[in-house]
């Protein structure tokens, strides 16, 4: 099973961190979703503790 890339995450952000942000992700061919989606299964896999996870989220990047 794959990853299901239906929810939809909100957030608010200082709109000059956006831009670097978003300036940043472009510099490496990025989309600031791609980046998001990268920094959160990151941080699932770092923080997880015993959760029991989907065998596609436990692995290295």
């Amino acid at each position: 099973m794959q990853e299901n890339r239906t929810a939809r995450l909100t957030l608010l952000i200082d709109p000059v961190k956006k831009k670097i942000f978003e300036d940043i992700c472009a510099s490496q061919d990025l989309t600031s979703s791609q980046v998001v989606r990268r920094l959160i299964r990151e941080y699932i896999q770092q923080n997880a503790g015993g959760r029991d996870l989907p065998e596609w989220l436990k692995g290295s990047n």
